[in-house]
């Protein structure tokens, strides 16, 4: 839906927009059955990542953007095979599905949710909605803050990557570190104060202090939760703590498609962040893009992480992870430890340590175990020495050739 080219009929849309909360949420009548089709020519071999060159790995890593998020779950794909074959208003779409969202979750009165693409694309559309609200040329005139607040806050320890997309707004990030200087970096300018959750540890001021001080200086506050769930109750928990915003990636451990996120928050401020996304045009969030099949998507997969075993799952997660270690620590000089981040990735993670005798750096090993055959993807570290590896995305018995693997490389490496 293109913006209209009056503030007169700006706001109309916005009104009826806002109406189609109360719509109801109708099923598709599409058989499932409609969505099984025999594949011919590219993708007829069953691989057609094999069949472009590109070589297929085993995920011990994570879910990370680079390897393609998490694997979505059959029935999720099948709901997005229904959602592609008919045409609906997406911008009545995301609110109706924003409805939904909010009350699985069982958010509070007030609060709602809009799918994005991605939580990167949920913190910028989010920060936009803050800046220009429902005003159709300030939306149009982003990121160029003429007439807009164009400061937001930021603790220096929670600088990442991931702040480009509040600096693509055009706002001026100001970094504090104590509660002193937060009081003297509040201003007129101030339009925000971003939080990054999985920094929580790293800064002086803690996730609930900073929104207390938020709301102390009248200021909308915004928390950067992409990575962390599990645990489950994430999904809730901040917004119930009062933050205005939170952002959360669809294709972690959610299971949604990848090119799918979430913004969870106040209803106006929802509405406004839709209001400078896609499909609108001639908006700062115009690229990025949800289709109608992610938004169905991201509701079913939401749908099945909250009825899962999570309990059931972790233990799982240590088995798997058991098989490695008992298999590796056969290898004279290699030992093993388990750990848990506390946030973001919030899974049984190992940590795999060798001595001298064995003539290989933790670099090393992460580069031979990526160009083997089959390719297995580890990382080195997590802030600590040697190997870091998870089990959460790897598919059933991957665990024992991750095991057979690195305990041959770990041997031929051997004094």
């Amino acid at each position: 839906m293109k913006l209209t080219s009056n503030r007169r009929g700006f706001l109309a849309t916005v009104g009826a927009l806002a109406a189609a909360i109360s719509a109801p949420w109708k099923a598709f009548s599409v058989s499932a059955s409609t969505t099984n089709a025999a594949v011919t020519g590219f993708g007829e071999s069953g691989n057609p990542y094999q069949e472009l060159g590109v070589a297929t790995v085993i995920n011990a890593q994570g879910t990370m953007t680079t390897l393609g998020g998490s694997l979505i779950r059959p029935e999720v794909e099948a709901v997005m095979a229904l959602a592609s074959r008919h045409f609906v208003s997406i911008p009545e779409l995301e609110i109706a599905a924003g409805k939904r969202i909010a009350q699985m979750l069982k958010l509070p009165q007030g609060y709602s949710a809009l799918v994005t693409s991605g939580a990167a694309a949920a913190i910028q559309s989010g920060l936009a909605g803050i800046l220009t609200g429902d005003n159709e040329s300030l939306i149009r005139q982003l990121p160029d803050l003429t007439g807009m607040k164009s400061e937001v806050i930021i603790q220096k320890s929670h600088r990442n990557p991931f702040d480009h997309q509040l600096r693509n707004t055009g706002v001026k990030l100001v970094e504090i570190e104590t509660r002193e200087q937060l009081q003297h970096a509040v201003n007129e300018r101030t339009a925000m104060m971003h939080f990054s959750n999985f920094a929580n540890g790293a800064g002086q001021i803690k996730v609930d202090e900073w929104l207390k001080l938020a709301k102390e200086y009248k200021l909308p506050c915004m928390n950067d939760a992409a990575a962390d769930t599990p645990p489950v109750s994430h999904l809730w928990d901040y917004a119930n703590m009062g933050y205005d915003l939170i952002t959360f990636s669809g294709g972690k451990a959610i299971r949604g498609p990848q090119c799918a996120g979430l913004l969870i928050g106040r209803e106006d401020l929802v509405r406004y962040a839709l209001l400078n996304n896609s499909p609108y045009e001639d908006t700062l969030g115009r690229s990025q893009k949800v289709g109608k099949e992610e938004i169905l998507g991201m509701i079913k997969a939401l749908e099945l992480y909250l009825i899962e075993d999570h309990d059931a799952l972790a233990t799982e997660w240590q088995r798997r992870l058991d098989i490695v270690s008992k298999q590796i620590t056969n290898v004279p000089g290699v030992s093993t430890a388990f750990f848990t981040p506390e946030i973001a990735n919030h899974v049984p993670h190992m940590q795999i340590v060798w001595d001298s005798k064995i003539s290989l750096t933790p670099k090393q090993a992460v580069q031979m175990l990526r160009s083997s055959t089959p390719s297995i993807v580890m990382s080195t570290g997590e802030d600590r020495p040697g190997l870091s590896m998870n089990s959460f995305m790897l598919q059933p018995g991957e665990e024992q050739i991750i095991a057979e693997e690195l305990a041959k490389l770990l041997r031929v490496h051997a004094g």
